[in-house]
């Protein structure tokens, strides 16, 4: 567990600064017969190559193009909530690079790349949405898979209060290396830094490595109940939380509709989640909620305060399609928590 004195939100320009997967999101509404036809397994994420994600891309109607990826989707809801929010990610010159590149800036998160691919284009999520709202999407990491430690800007990782690292970039030894590297320039100027599981089957993949990681290098971990299963190899949820609270400082631990836990030390609160009337897309639930979360945390709330509005964040994603809100995050936190 990482130690010393870390100066949160001290002379920072940005309270977060995300790494991740840069992908663009490209949607299109589509019939069932499009699924048949393009033989798209309905409600499921397939990763493909190039040419199958150029294809299905050439087949869409009209589309919405998107920045995209589990990080960046975070550091979008940062923006939302009021926040200032950095993203690294890597990207190729091409089309969708650009176009990853405007809609971050666009939406208030300053956008740092790192060195272009010249070897694999910019990666992209093809999202089929067919009339009853299911999203059937054909991922292509691209460029985003390729992070290494040379792409990583000390000075951007300094100016943020925490560096929030996404678990799904983690399979790649040189990604690896990356997280290691950021964190070492993170804890060197003072600040927390962050880590979300992202997917139980991630943490199967890299288990070893992600203990590594967490006893060595984060601060604050982030993950739902079945990565933290994952994560410990257990089956009782109190003991791999007994776990998880000797071996990082702050967990923040999302149970659906039982809400999520939130853990400092020997303190432990229970967060209810926000009801909402109908859940419609759970796609970006996490991802709000470390929004929400981080948000507060670099505001100097309490881990109940922080909890809270990660629930409420999250609450918003899941009643529309699509893993970003419709409103601004800012406008539905309560007056008394507003900084």
């Amino acid at each position: 567990m990482p130690t010393g004195d870390v100066n949160v939100g001290s002379s920072s320009i940005y309270d977060v600064v995300a790494i991740g997967n840069a992908l663009v999101d490209v949607i299109g509404s589509v019939s069932e017969e499009f699924l048949t036809r393009e033989q798209v397994v309905r409600g499921s994420m397939t990763l493909v190559d190039a040419q199958r994600s150029a294809h299905l891309f050439s087949q869409l109607p009209e589309t919405v193009q998107t920045s995209g990826g589990s990080a960046a989707n975070t550091a979008y809801g940062l923006a939302s909530l009021g926040g200032k929010a950095g993203f690294i990610g890597k990207i190729a010159d091409d089309a969708f690079g650009r176009a990853f590149g405007y809609d971050m800036n666009k939406v208030g998160v300053g956008f740092h790349p790192g060195a272009i691919s010249d070897t694999e284009p910019t990666g992209a999520c093809i999202i089929a949405v067919t009339p009853d709202g299911q999203r059937s999407m054909s991922t292509f990491l691209g460029a985003a898979s390729l992070l290494e430690p040379s792409d990583i800007s000390r000075e951007v990782v300094a100016n943020g209060s925490v560096l929030f690292l996404e678990g799904y970039l983690f399979d790649r030894d040189a990604a690896k290396d990356a997280f290691r590297m950021a964190a070492k320039y993170a804890h060197e100027s003072g600040r927390k830094v962050s880590l979300t599981l992202s997917d139980s089957f991630c943490v199967d993949r890299h288990r070893e490595d992600f203990m590594d990681l967490i006893l060595n290098d984060i601060d604050i971990l982030f993950c739902n109940e079945f990565e933290l299963a994952s994560l410990y190899q257990t089956d009782s949820f109190d003991d791999a939380l007994g776990q998880l609270r000797n071996d990082c400082e702050f967990g923040a631990v999302t149970r659906d509709k039982r809400g999520s836990v939130v853990i400092n030390g020997s303190d432990l609160v229970n967060i209810e989640a926000v009801p909402v009337d109908h859940v419609v897309d759970a796609t970006g639930a996490g991802d709000m909620y470390a929004a929400g979360f981080l948000y507060g945390f670099t505001r100097g709330m309490s881990i109940e305060e922080c909890g809270h509005l990660g629930s409420l964040s999250a609450s918003e994603v899941i009643t529309h399609v699509g893993p970003r809100p419709l409103v601004q995050l800012a406008s539905l936190i309560p007056v008394g928590m507003r900084r």
